[in-house]
């Protein structure tokens, strides 16, 4: 039975902005069009959408480059909301679509420069080694985003982009799940599905806000039937039900469309709400406006009706549009997380954008002025999406949520294939979640997040092995015995040698993981680390490693990298190498945490302040051939290394039953 006030209570004096059109009354049209809406409301819209532009102009022509020009402020507004851009959208068809134009996070064919790749001849030993022991994903199928996290009654709740008929991104809806410990899950039937006219083409990424009296909201997108992105309101059928299998869609959906200015695919995936200071709840919503990317900003006191503020809460020009953004504060002074509507002098506000244009996921630390609804950049050096990322491999569509039962900050990340759609569909089943992740705001430095996986992982530890002092001269390999190579949990710490360092000559080379060489290229300091899931001839591996720059006034500088060049001889996956610095700050070790899962590497460099997740797929170094050694390819400075590594049990990840309850 549907909760029969699912919602805060609403003045019978507020007409909700949008009113339901069933689909046989849409045209081919937006349906932004046919959607009634009150002068007020409107006047209200167009003018806060203007504010938009004058403040991207703003933007953009105090950025040099990145300036857009405008002849007037009517003719800006005019190249905002174009009639052929507003007026008929081009029709989706998601299971066929495999380019950003869906808009919507999903995976392309592997496209290795152009080249014409032939298909490796994988066979099911191989294929099923990929399949991971401890991280989160479906029995089968393709899975992307994960949405509306968020911990009831005792349970981790847990949604995701699902297609329940194929490996390939595609008929989109969402997934459930549901844990005690956020390692340990029980599937679910699926939460919502594409059954609506405002989400006939997907159900997709969408936020949870609990309310103070305990019930839930979910904001989701959908794409419409014809293919508009619009946000909707779900709640739970029965919010006595700790599983919350049942979920009931607003009957006056879609309760927000793109305003005028912002384009039909250019307005999805609502955050989790918050109080403003005045007692109204406060959601974000990302788009863009030409090749500036921006934060809309809403108000509303019911989750039906809505107000757009006038500006937006942050935008940067370049960096295209804004998808999966999140909000949230952390704490300047402590290492518990915060609540998302805490504000106030020892807090810090993040903003974390997932870039379309490039598919990775940018965070900055900034101020948030509650009364305008803006957020300043500590440092526009590094603003979103032009500074520090989550993750430098494969992480994206991430989503944070606030665990009140453990008064922490839990992040959430999408971790894609780097292999061939042809070999997905071989082995029935595409992406996976990476181990959730703490993040609390890094008081060392005050100018970056630590992420690191959530304590519960570890009661997944088996036996341990210890490596004391191990010397690694340069230029040498040193194999570490094990039991097993493929579910592990590493925690290594590296020293150089001080003499080393002191003679190694100064040098204004710049360093870049991507850009010199891998693992391979050999410099004063470094690299080494770790090669992880290796076959004994060193024929397929993985370096995790540490790069040392010494630059021309002495200064060391230290890069964290992964090389996937040599982690496959398979010729249709991609093998980026990946990597960006890492703050060492004076007396520290070098340290590195790695979760190894068969074809997922979670590295973590100095607590967490910088993250590297890699999808390799060994043909080798698999099973019992998998092997790990100790590296270092310096020129001129030997490594003391220090180790203790786990075997990993597996996670118990199956359907729910009734017993389980």
């Amino acid at each position: 039975m549907a909760d029969p006030s699912p919602l805060l209570p609403v003045s019978n004096s507020l007409e909700p902005n949008y009113r339901p059109v069933p689909e046989v009354a849409v045209s081919a049209g937006c349906p932004a069009t046919h959607l009634r809406r009150s002068k007020k409301v409107l006047i209200a819209v167009f003018s806060g959408l203007f504010v938009v532009s004058l403040i991207l102009a703003t933007i953009n022509n105090n950025n040099g480059a990145r300036r857009v020009r405008y002849h007037s402020q009517e003719d800006e507004y005019a190249s905002l909301a174009t009639p052929k851009e507003m007026a008929k959208p081009e029709t989706l068809s998601p299971a066929g679509s495999r380019g950003v134009s869906a808009g919507v996070s999903e995976k392309a064919n592997v496209n290795l420069k152009g080249a014409q790749v032939k298909d490796y001849p994988w066979n099911n030993s191989m294929l099923s080694w990929q399949r991971t022991a401890f991280h989160f994903q479906p029995q089968e199928n393709w899975m992307n985003d994960p949405n509306g996290p968020l911990y009831y009654k005792g349970w981790y709740h847990f949604f995701y982009q699902y297609n329940p008929h194929a490996a390939v991104w595609g008929d989109i809806v969402w997934g459930h799940a549901v844990s005690r410990d956020l390692i340990h899950w029980l599937h679910l039937p699926l939460a919502m599905v594409a059954d609506k006219w405002y989400d006939k083409n997907g159900v997709w990424t969408g936020s949870a806000t609990i309310l103070p009296d305990g019930k839930i909201v979910m904001l989701y997108t959908g794409s419409t039937n014809e293919s508009v992105q619009v946000q909707n309101l779900a709640y739970p059928a029965d919010h006595d039900d700790p599983l919350l299998l049942k979920w009931v869609k607003y009957s006056g959906n879609p309760v927000l469309v793109p305003p005028p200015g912002i384009g039909a695919k250019d307005f999805r995936d609502p955050t989790t709400a918050w109080k403003t200071s005045e007692g109204k709840w406060r959601i974000v919503i990302g788009s863009k406006i030409n090749k500036t990317g921006i934060a809309l900003v809403y108000d509303t006191e019911d989750f039906i009706n809505y107000e757009l503020l006038s500006g937006i809460l942050h935008g940067v020009p370049e960096t295209g549009m804004w998808e999966c953004v999140d909000f949230y504060p952390v704490s300047k002074t402590g290492q518990n997380g915060l609540d998302t509507s805490v504000n106030g002098p020892q807090v810090k506000h993040v903003i974390k954008t997932s870039l379309d244009d490039d598919r990775h996921d940018y965070y900055a630390l900034g101020t948030y002025a509650d009364k305008v609804g803006k957020w300043y950049p500590d440092n526009p050096e590094i603003d979103v999406g032009i500074g520090i990322r989550y993750d430098y491999g494969i992480f994206y569509a991430s989503k944070t949520f606030y665990d009140q039962s453990k008064g922490r900050r839990v992040l959430w990340g999408w971790i894609g294939e780097s292999d061939s759609e042809v070999a997905d569909v071989k082995k029935g089943w595409a992406s996976l979640q990476g181990i959730p992740r703490t993040v609390v705001l890094d008081t060392k430095t005050g100018s970056n997040l630590l992420q690191w996986p959530v304590e519960e992982v570890e009661s997944l530890r088996l036996k341990s092995k210890n490596f004391n002092n191990i010397e690694v001269k340069a230029g040498s390999v040193v194999p570490l015995e094990l039991d097993g190579a493929t579910q592990l949990d590493i925690v290594a710490e590296f020293e150089l040698d001080r003499k080393a360092i002191e003679r190694t000559a100064e040098s204004n080379v710049e360093f870049s993981c991507s850009t010199n060489g891998g693992a391979s290229h050999r410099g004063a300091l470094g690299p080494f680390g770790l090669l992880v899931l290796a076959d004994d001839d060193l024929t397929e591996y993985t370096p995790v490693y540490f790069f040392v720059a010494k630059g021309n006034n002495g200064s060391l500088k230290t890069f964290f990298c992964t090389d996937q060049s040599r982690s496959s001889v398979a010729n249709d996956v991609r093998k980026g190498i990946y990597g960006s610095n890492v703050p060492v700050l004076e007396g520290e070790k070098l340290s590195v945490r790695i979760l190894v899962d068969h074809s997922i590497i979670e590295s973590f460099a100095q607590g967490g302040r910088t993250c590297i997740t890699s999808r390799v797929y060994p043909t080798r170094a698999i099973y019992g051939a998998a092997r790990l050694f100790l590296f270092n390819n310096a020129t001129e400075t030997g490594v003391t290394s220090s180790l203790k590594i786990w075997n990993m049990n597996s996670a118990f990840i199956r359907p729910f039953s009734n017993e389980q309850q």
